[in-house]
């Protein structure tokens, strides 16, 4: 059903930061579609160095930006993504990165979301009182062949200079603010053509949201049925009580909201009695 719901489109890739690299091969190879780029301003968005505060959630956002590009280039099938970085959901002191990847269909009514979350992240920022220091930050965080940017400080949105790539530039634009200032910050450059970490998440999430459109609703035959949901009691291989763990998935068809729960997902039929709250409570 895809297939032909996308076979020889034209879709336009909402970004002006490159992702097109690897989205567009993945969408591509799986699809018949042609793809284009068109001129667009996203930072009016939202920016992750500051200058523009994003106001809407990553999925709000990345909408906006699907139908600027449909708007811009007169199509109705669009793909954007949007990017979230801070504190790892569940690994303490970790850092990670959430992509979501959307391909918005106005012409079947169709929207899919990839995800991909990861703690495989350079996002980093350091107040540093030297030229030693900031070049021992820049070690840390995969330079040059991640970007960085300097700033006066952490709050101001006031940005010395972003997107280098050199270790001569950022020497010259160190030595020049330390005559003036005895710190300065410095901070990863999330941008995805200026950070390839964050580049390898999109193209993961793109992954997400090719297995997603080729999973077809039992009910109405769209793309997009996956799980949404999961449900715990898998039973303890010892006293038989309900566990914690998934015993089931939840199904629903994003187009005709067609729900379905699925028995052990993860091909597991009991639950290690160590997990039980009754044998080990």
């Amino acid at each position: 059903m895809v297939q032909k719901l996308l076979n020889k489109r034209h879709l336009v890739i909402a970004t002006m930061h490159k992702k097109e690299r690897v989205i567009a091969p993945i969408i591509q190879d799986a699809f018949q579609v042609f793809c284009s780029v068109p001129e667009l301003n996203t930072d009016l968005l939202g920016t992750f160095s500051g200058e523009v505060k994003r106001r809407d959630s990553a999925l709000k956002t990345a909408r906006k930006k699907c139908a600027l590009a449909m708007s811009q280039s007169s199509v109705d099938l669009a793909i954007s993504s949007e990017g979230s970085f801070g504190p790892h959901p569940t690994i303490p002191f970790a850092n990670a990165n959430e992509e979501i990847v959307l391909l918005l269909d106005r012409k079947y009514g169709l929207e899919v979301i990839g995800k991909h979350l990861t703690h495989e992240t350079n996002f980093n920022g350091k107040l540093v009182e030297s030229i030693e220091e900031a070049m021992e930050f820049t070690q840390n965080v995969g330079f040059p062949s991640h970007a960085v940017i300097i700033r006066e400080s952490e709050s101001t949105s006031h940005i010395i200079a972003k997107g280098i790539t050199d270790s001569h530039t950022l020497l010259g634009l160190l030595s020049s603010h330390f005559e003036h200032q005895k710190t300065v910050w410095i901070e990863t450059d999330m941008r995805a053509l200026f950070n390839p970490t964050r580049m390898k998440a999109i193209e993961k999430a793109t992954l997400h949201l090719i297995e997603k459109l080729k999973s077809a609703c039992p009910k109405c035959s769209m793309p997009g049925f996956w799980a949404t949901d999961y449900r715990s009691g898998l039973p303890c291989s010892l006293c038989h009580s309900p566990t914690q763990s998934t015993l089931a998935s939840i199904w629903t068809c994003s187009a005709c909201g067609y729900t379905e729960e699925r028995t052990f997902p993860h091909q597991k039929y009991e639950e290690d009695p160590m997990y039980c709250d009754v044998c080990n409570p």
